[in-house]
């Protein structure tokens, strides 16, 4: 049987941003061991530490996050690893928001948190995609420079050399260099 573990989760979308705030407000709520990563939190995969606590934490413990938006950015994955610690006996609480899954009002506040939380980073998207429309329109954004030399193809073929040996050259796909060598 468990004895009521309090596990932490912090985590910052990248590799620049700093976990030191989370991780210290939850040592002072009481978590024992703060699981912590610098990944997205707009998807659950290739966050291995969410994976790993999710699989430790058993009845009885509780996963402590400082606000929602640590543990997931849409709705569906927020419900997704809140039914998994509900089916497991796991409580989720939050240290800055009025979350806590053992009471109705607690699960309200959460579901409507995963919400905004969704609904923002849509925004963030919409107004991304607005901004690269423009950006394109005034002949400022190109996308990504091309990482292939396509005159470079063009004089390897001339001196005679075949695909393969000119991908292995440029160290580039064969594929790569027929679709240059196409057009």
């Amino acid at each position: 049987m468990s004895e009521g573990r309090v596990f932490g989760y912090a985590r910052v979308s990248t590799a620049d941003q700093n976990l030191t705030l989370q991780k210290k407000a939850l040592k002072n709520a009481g978590a024992v061991v703060v699981f912590e990563e610098k990944k997205s939190g707009t998807t659950t995969e290739g966050r291995e530490q969410l994976l790993m606590l999710l699989a430790i934490a058993q009845a009885g413990d509780t996963v402590l996050v400082t606000r929602v938006d640590r543990l997931a950015r849409s709705i569906a994955d927020l419900s997704q690893i809140v039914d998994r610690l509900k089916k497991k006996g796991v409580a989720l609480k939050a240290t800055e928001q009025p979350i806590d899954t053992g009471s109705a009002a607690g699960k309200a506040f959460l579901d409507m948190l995963g919400v905004f939380a969704e609904f923002e980073t849509n925004l963030r998207k919409e107004r991304q995609l607005e901004g690269i429309a423009k950006a394109k329109a005034e002949g400022i954004y190109k996308g990504r420079k091309a990482s292939i030399d396509a005159d470079r193809i063009q004089q390897l073929v001339a001196a005679g050399k075949g695909a393969t040996e000119i991908a292995k050259e440029l160290n580039i796909g064969r594929a790569s260099v027929y679709r240059y060598m196409k057009d």
